[in-house]
């Protein structure tokens, strides 16, 4: 008897530390809210409650833990030592921007998390998980070696899963993670097509017109390249595209900002790739070459109708697309697409087309992580397992009711309602996140993940 394939989404739990502090160049969200008072409380609530919403339908749901904040060890690997709050105290006065950076919860983003491939496309018919190295942005840089511990204690089953070390060589091998990947199929147990977008090209030539001007790309071909390579997957289930620059240099900083796909629908912007019209073609050809003749579901949204500053503004294309039934398929979009009546109006429109598998469209209130340049999509992390890789990866971290009523009372009772830049200094708040964490592992039964329980 086959086993069930399943499509888990894994959510970010926001960190207690998170902050404005306007650390992403290219992402307009992030540098617009720079120095705002943020809602850790808050923040974290309104995640869980999306993916308290999507277990309620039936769906899979699990978490991710967030990162030690501030990255202590970070800072101690920079020459700062003492204690933890001789370190703190030091960098806050000599380095106080290199603070700033080890004080950043944008792991919360899982959706940059990691590169994953499923089973049923590797080679050795493993699960394989590569861990973005993230080298565009310090603040996010730090990220990776934490990521590689959590997941090799989630997917632990060497036999089973196969979680990589992040691809090394610098800004040269950029990798962002599963922002810049789409997989496609008939059905999440289908055979998949895989969508690799990349933002340039850092070992041979590319043209002058090939390249943003107001913002780098953040996503090496050869990084999406070697991602494929690890994960074992077969070159013809491969494509390569690459992004707009001018979509980058207008704040699209991952592929997830412009286009969202699922089993086999795409919903993209025109102005997404370059030469959009052959990259829709070609994926169509290879779509149809797989799965025996299928067709893949292709919705474009015309510039006039939706501008590229309106679908960044709206986050629209950051919507999380999942699978509710056969032909019933639900978008998981942030509120403000809703008070955007452009966008709203086109949303309503393909909904009541009825053409396409994407019959409903749920409204989400994440302002928090909105503000910081993060919707639905960057908070999860999409992992297609069979119903026996399930049962084998650590199960405290699924959602369940009792598991979320204890992740709402742990946010409520350890998480500051307001954090302000100043209060980063704050030994305090230090002392309040490790405690937290510390309690948060014992919740998930994950073990000592951290570097301060070692």
């Amino acid at each position: 008897m086959m086993s069930r394939v399943i499509e888990v989404n894994f959510d970010g739990i926001v960190g207690s530390t998170h902050n404005y502090a306007g650390l992403s160049a290219g992402n307009l969200a992030s540098m617009t809210h720079r120095g705002a008072l943020s809602n850790p409380r808050e923040a974290a609530l309104q995640g869980l409650s999306k993916m308290k919403y999507l277990a309620d339908l039936g769906l899979t749901q699990a978490v991710l833990p967030p990162h030690a904040r501030p990255a202590i060890d970070y800072l101690r690997r920079v020459g700062f030592c003492g204690s933890d709050t001789d370190v703190l105290g030091a960098a806050a006065k000599t380095t106080p921007h290199l603070l700033v950076a080890c004080y950043s919860a944008s792991n919360m983003w899982v959706a940059n998390a990691a590169t994953v491939i499923p089973s049923a496309d590797a080679k050795d018919q493993r699960v394989h998980l590569t861990p973005a190295n993230l080298t565009s942005k310090l603040h996010r840089s730090i990220e990776t070696k934490q990521t590689e511990v959590i997941l090799r204690a989630i997917f632990s089953d060497d036999s089973i899963f196969q979680v990589h070390a992040p691809v090394p060589g610098g800004q040269s091998m950029g990798d962002e993670g599963a922002a810049n990947h789409t997989r496609f199929a008939v059905s999440h147990a289908g055979r998949g097509l895989h969508l690799f977008v990349y933002g340039h090209r850092a070992l041979g030539k590319q043209t002058t017109r090939l390249k943003p001007v107001r913002y780098e790309s953040r996503q090496a071909i050869e990084a999406s390249q070697s991602v494929a390579r690890l994960s074992q997957l077969n070159e013809t289930n491969v494509i390569f595209v690459q992004q707009n620059p001018d979509a980058i240099d207008a704040g699209v900083f991952h592929n997830d900002v412009i286009a969202v796909g699922n089993e086999n629908v795409l919903l993209y912007h025109e102005q997404a790739f370059v030469q959009t019209s052959r990259v829709i073609a070609e994926l169509r050809r290879r779509f149809a070459e797989i799965n025996l003749g299928a067709k893949l579901i292709a919705i474009k949204i015309r510039a006039t109708e939706i501008t590229l500053f309106e679908a960044v503004k709206s986050y629209l294309f950051n919507s999380q697309l999942v699978t509710l039934s056969p032909d019933h398929m639900l978008l998981c979009a942030p509120s403000d697409c809703q008070q955007r009546p452009r966008v709203r109006k086109w949303l309503n429109n393909l909904i009541a087309s009825e053409k396409t598998p994407i019959r409903e469209v749920r409204y989400f209130n994440l302002h928090q992580s909105m503000s910081n340049g993060g919707g639905p999509a960057c908070l999860r992390l999409r992992v297609v397992l069979k119903e026996t890789e399930l049962a084998k990866i650590l199960q405290g971290v699924i959602l369940t009711e009792s598991l979320h009523t204890r992740l709402v009372n742990w946010v409520t009772k350890h998480y500051r309602d307001e954090l302000s830049a100043t209060d980063l200094a704050d030994p305090q708040l230090l002392s309040e996140s490790q405690f937290a964490l510390d309690e948060l592992t014992q919740i998930l039964g994950i073990g000592s993940i951290y570097p301060f329980q070692r």
